[in-house]
Parts: C-alpha cells; structure tokens; sequence
C-alpha cells in the first residue's frame, strides 16, 4: 500500500509541475489574467485539476512565478561550476533572468490589483534572485572580470529596465540591450 501512495504523490507533483508549466507558457502569451481553460488545456488536465492545486487565480499567479524565481536562483550556483569562468557564468545567468521577466508579462497590472496575495511576489524575487546575483558577481570581481562597484540589485533593476518590451522592442532586442549592458560592466583591463 505505502508503494501506491509514493506513485500517487509522484503523479500529483507532476501534475502540479505541468500545470506551472502551462501558466508559465500561457502567461507569457496572454499574460496573467490568461483563462484558466486555456492553462488547463496547455496542461493536458481539466479546469478542475488546476483549481484543485491553484484554488484561486493569486495561488497559481505566486506558484509560477515561485517556481521559476526559484530555478532561476538554483541556477547560479550550478554556473558557477560549470563554466570556464564566472562572468561567462553571469553572462548564462542574465540570459536565464532575461527569460524570466519576459515571462512576467501582465504581472504588474496583477500586482496593482489589491490582490493580497500577489503582494509578495516582489520581495520573494528580490530575496532569491539579489543573493544569486551578487554571488555571480563577486566571483566576476574575484576573478578581475568585473568593473569594481556593479552591486547586484543595480544591475538587476537596470537589466529589468531593459526588459520592458513594446511593439517596436521584444525579447530578442532586450537580450542584445543586456549583452550590452554586461560588456560595460566586464573589466579589459
């Protein structure tokens, strides 16, 4: 019995995971206040299993953006380890953030909402993302490939300055507009 309880719990945590999955994709195309057919269907499940995980449209808004603010954190670390030097790494992990603001489009009528339960989105990203940010530029400034006095909260509210797209300014133009900004920061000396 406690083996078909594990399989169960497995199953429901992945259902969770694609219905996240799905609210990210959907949002980004439609933003926040996208249907929730329209999630359930990208999902693969009902209208009925997301209300069962997401009882209100704030839950599933906070579990999103919980879980992505959440990979792109893990994801600095890893970087770090992986490539062949940290501002190489600071370059993937602005890359990894670009991606991430693009995918809060329509969160800032969300959050202008009154909506109690959307208030903390804000403060959740500044306490996961700065630390994870800072982390990858002292190790650029450690290594002598970071301009001295980049701090982590400046650089990332310049780089989500950047990522405000329009009709004449997407993804892909803020992308180059960060790569930009990163060159200005890297030290040739």
């Amino acid at each position: 019995m406690p083996e078909s309880v594990g399989v169960r719990q497995a199953q429901a945590q992945r259902t969770r995971r694609g219905v996240l999955e799905a609210a990210a994709a959907v949002f980004v195309e439609q933003g926040v206040q996208a249907p929730v057919r329209d999630i359930a269907e990208r999902a693969g499940v009902g209208v009925g299993t997301v209300y069962r995980n997401f009882p209100t449209r704030a839950d599933l808004v906070t579990a999103v953006y919980r879980h992505q603010i959440d990979a792109c954190a893990a994801l600095a670390p890893r970087l770090l380890e992986e490539s062949a030097s940290p501002f190489t790494a600071l370059t993937l992990w602005t890359d990894a953030f670009v991606d991430f603001l693009v995918t809060k489009h329509g969160l800032g009528a969300a959050l202008g909402s009154g909506d109690a339960g959307l208030e903390n989105l804000h403060t959740l990203m500044l306490d996961a993302l700065v630390p994870a940010c800072a982390r990858l530029l002292d190790a650029s400034a450690a290594a002598g490939e970071l301009q001295l006095g980049v701090t982590a909260y400046t650089l990332m509210r310049a780089i989500g300055n950047l990522c405000i797209t329009g009709p004449d300014y997407d993804q892909v133009d803020a992308k180059r507009m960060v790569a930009v900004l990163l060159t200005g920061c890297r030290n040739t000396a």
